[in-house]
């Protein structure tokens, strides 16, 4: 094995582009200079574009739970109520930044591997009429759910006033997501999974409707005060300093998304999921999520008859290949592999066939090269459509 060799196959931090890394190497200068304001300059509407928005999406220079909790913090008033749909750990996530900040909390729980159910979503408002936000998850990484927050935004309006805030964290950037025409009130996301940037940035949009709870909130914020971050955006700066080295790899990405075309970005994501879906069913491996459910950037998988975490030892011993377990209650039992950002078809047909090897030697007794065939089969199917994007 090499020393230096590390294939990363988790849900994020995701690899790296090779120019990507190259523009993070370049010679630092200064957050308040004009070179500063133009590199904002440019990213701003390319940003606005995989939001699928025309309001300012907000950078900030923290985690993607950093972006989480600036969801909270600037949209509800302290004593108000909120609804937490909950289909995973950061489902669960939210819960505990609400609860924080001693918001009265409604969680609605959904069984994990599941996506949520919009006509529950719209019961489960009817009796607790008095919720001003509704939180949720867009893609689920714990469980691989892909959540659809189209039907949720929609739902919610239809028996509530409340607004709609969304975790898009590991999937934005790979999905499709066009929060202005869906009724999404907050989108957020983070740098390190398909954007395909280190962990350290924060993405963050509000409409029209949220900002105006935004700025009528007298919840105490600094840092994360969404109105210091717009008004500072909108003269292309930030409040304060940002990471710069990751804003210079954040402008190479957006121009790749740009290049690539984000239609093609979305195709390529959903034919690697289906490719990875199909191995793992030619060899009768459960998957956790039903394919309705599925999220395009990472596949979780439930084995019956092999041990998880000996086969992510075997594949990171014998192939320096890095899988993700499971969390919470899902530890143990399942693992996840992630296919977001800089990844292709290749890349799965790669790990597929590793894949295979490690399952044999955690104890299960499998054909080789039936699942990397039936992901070839896919490949040929709808990778040539994808191809003519």
């Amino acid at each position: 094995m090499l020393t230096d060799q590390q294939i990363l196959r988790i849900p994020g931090p995701s690899p790296i582009p090779p120019s990507v890394a190259r523009a993070m190497s370049q010679p630092m200068i200064g957050h308040r200079g004009q070179s500063t304001s133009d590199m904002i300059a440019d990213i701003r509407p390319k940003l606005k574009r995989v939001f699928g928005t025309e309001q300012e999406v907000m950078i900030l220079t923290g985690s993607g739970t950093a972006g989480l909790e600036t969801a909270v913090v600037n949209t509800v008033a302290p004593g108000e109520e909120v609804a937490v749909i909950v289909t995973g750990a950061f489902g669960d996530r939210f819960v505990k930044i609400c609860k924080a900040y001693e918001l009265e909390t409604h969680v609605l729980q959904v069984e994990w591997g599941k996506a949520l159910d919009p006509a529950k979503v719209k019961a489960f408002l009817k009796d607790h009429g008095s919720i001003n936000a509704v939180f949720a998850t867009y893609c689920e990484t714990s469980t691989g759910v892909l959540n659809p927050v189209e039907e949720l935004a929609r739902a919610v309006r239809e028996v509530s006033d409340a607004l709609v805030i969304v975790d898009g964290v590991s999937c934005v950037a790979g999905v499709e997501t066009r929060m202005d025409d869906w009724g999404i009130d907050v989108m957020v996301t983070g740098s390190q999974k398909a954007f395909m940037l280190p962990a350290g940035l924060a993405f963050i949009a509000a409409s029209e409707r949220a900002w105006k709870k935004i700025e009528a909130n007298p919840q105490p914020r600094f840092y994360l005060d969404l109105i210091k971050h717009r008004d500072n955006i909108e003269k292309d700066t930030t409040p304060f300093t940002p990471a710069l080295s990751i804003l210079f790899g954040l402008q190479q990405v957006l121009e790749l998304l740009e290049e690539e075309g984000l239609e093609q970005v979305y195709a390529r994501h959903d034919l690697m999921m289906k490719m990875t879906r199909a191995a793992f069913k030619a060899h009768g491996i459960p998957l956790l999520t039903e394919d309705a459910a599925a999220s395009p950037t990472v596949t979780a998988v439930r084995p019956d008859d092999f041990d998880p975490e000996a086969f992510r030892k075997v594949m990171k011993k014998e192939f320096a290949m890095e899988l993700a377990g499971g969390q919470q209650e899902l530890a143990k039992k399942i693992f996840r592999i992630g296919h977001m950002g800089y990844c292709s078809p290749a890349d799965m047909l790669q790990a597929i066939a590793a894949m295979e090897i490690g399952i044999i030697k955690s104890g299960k007794d499998i054909e080789l090269g039936k699942g990397l065939g039936a992901a070839q089969k896919i490949y040929l199917s709808e990778g040539e459509t994808q191809n003519d994007l």
